[in-house]
């Protein structure tokens, strides 16, 4: 058992390390140069969500995922594209959870129109309960 262990820790050990010692995309941590361009740049990325932390966007996030994402946004804003072409980018390649603002779509509109339908049974619950002991 102890062989085992010894192996396994020196095959993952080395990967772990390779990791850590990538360094960081060219923006993750600078920001532009010009002012106006990293003011669209940031307002896109808290937009974002850092798909490891899950509960932070990628401009508060630490995580190197969350960086090379920043990076991305930043050269994209700085070659000219627009905030949402970005976007929908970054959607396709990761899916709509990285978007704080979603999209209603075929798939994702039952999301959106179940709570509306609560609401309205629940109403209709209420006003049938109490719209008759007020009349009696």
């Amino acid at each position: 058992m102890k062989l085992i262990v010894a192996i396994l820790s020196l095959v993952w050990t080395p990967l772990a390390v390779a990791q850590d010692s990538v360094p960081p995309a060219p923006y993750a941590y600078r920001q532009l140069d010009d002012p106006a361009l990293e003011a669209k740049a940031h307002d896109l990325m808290v937009t974002l969500r850092c798909l490891k932390c899950q509960s932070q966007s990628i401009a508060d996030s630490d995580a190197p995922m969350a960086g090379d994402m920043r990076s991305q946004v930043r050269q994209r804003i700085a070659a000219g594209e627009e905030p949402e072409a970005i976007r929908a980018w970054l959607v396709e390649r990761y899916g709509d959870y990285v978007s704080y603002s979603p999209r209603v779509t075929a798939m994702t509109w039952p999301l959106f129109a179940i709570p509306l339908v609560l609401l309205l049974v629940a109403a209709l619950l209420l006003r049938k309960r109490f719209g008759r002991n007020v009349s009696e």
